[in-house]
């Protein structure tokens, strides 16, 4: 699994769409600390965009290296290597690139800034490690839905589908169920319903490190009182890391399974 992985990363590590992920990122870095004076503003500001971004740059990319890579993928399968190894090699390979793209992008701006010598250091570290988890998250559904459907165009539309429906309609759909039951007490439903969506998860984590509850509104408040800041970010660690370990493990499934 490591050779396939160590192929993978520096396969992606020479694509053009890899450098431009990479300089997407150096760029807002710069472009937002030399409009923001005070790092912890810069750092919301970065907050609203890498929980958009980061999971559509995944989803996108996991879909477009499967499918791109089936025939390299064929002839690995009639090696003597185990079909996990394969798959899993692959999807770290994916996701390790694009976490280490996000991590240099913004993090070079904000080193040469002088990030350790502030006090928003660890805001910023809780951003890059909700955005390392979203990428590692949203690569392994989009392996699911690769492995799952043979049709290039029908795992691109799931895969495009799935980011719109957890970055936009589930938190529609939440608040319109907010407002119908507004008469019954909603405090665990809150609760449950911001843990099945690693979106709002890995917002609700940094907004408890910036301690900034006016913005955590109903779903954040109420984590934050039930937790408190330090539980709570702790909760959504391991909720996150459970997101993470579903779907690796249902890519380990699935290839075991499916018939190629």
């Amino acid at each position: 699994m490591l050779k396939i992985l160590k192929y993978s990363f520096y396969d992606l590590s020479r694509s053009l769409w890899s450098y431009v992920y990479f300089f997407f990122y150096l760029l807002l870095g710069v472009v937002l600390l030399f409009l923001n004076n005070d790092l912890s503003n810069a750092v919301i500001t970065l907050m609203n965009v890498i929980i958009i971004l980061v999971p559509l740059i995944g989803t996108i990319f996991g879909v477009m290296y499967f499918y791109n890579s089936r025939e390299f993928t064929e002839l690995l399968l009639a090696q003597p290597v185990r079909r996990s190894s394969i798959f899993l090699g692959q999807y770290l390979g994916v996701a390790i690139s694009l976490s280490a793209s996000l991590i240099l992008g913004l993090g070079l701006p904000f080193v040469i800034y002088g990030i350790f010598q502030s006090g928003a250091i660890w805001d910023f570290a809780s951003l890059l490690i909700s955005g390392v988890f979203l990428t590692f998250i949203f690569t392994a559904l989009a392996f699911n839905i690769a492995l799952s459907h043979e049709n290039k165009i029908k795992g691109f539309g799931l895969a495009i589908l799935l980011w719109l429906f957890l970055a936009v309609v589930y938190d529609g759909l939440f608040l319109l169920s907010l407002v119908y039951f507004q008469d019954y007490p909603l405090d665990k439903f809150s609760l449950v319903a911001s843990m099945l969506n690693p979106i709002d998860l890995s917002r609700i984590l940094i907004l408890l490190k910036l301690d900034i509850s006016a913005l955590l509104g109903y779903t954040g408040a109420v984590f934050k009182q039930f937790f408190g800041t330090g539980l709570g970010a702790f909760t959504s660690i391991a909720v996150l890391t459970l997101w993470v370990i579903l779907p690796v493990w249902r890519i380990k499934y699935i290839s075991a399974k499916k018939d190629f």
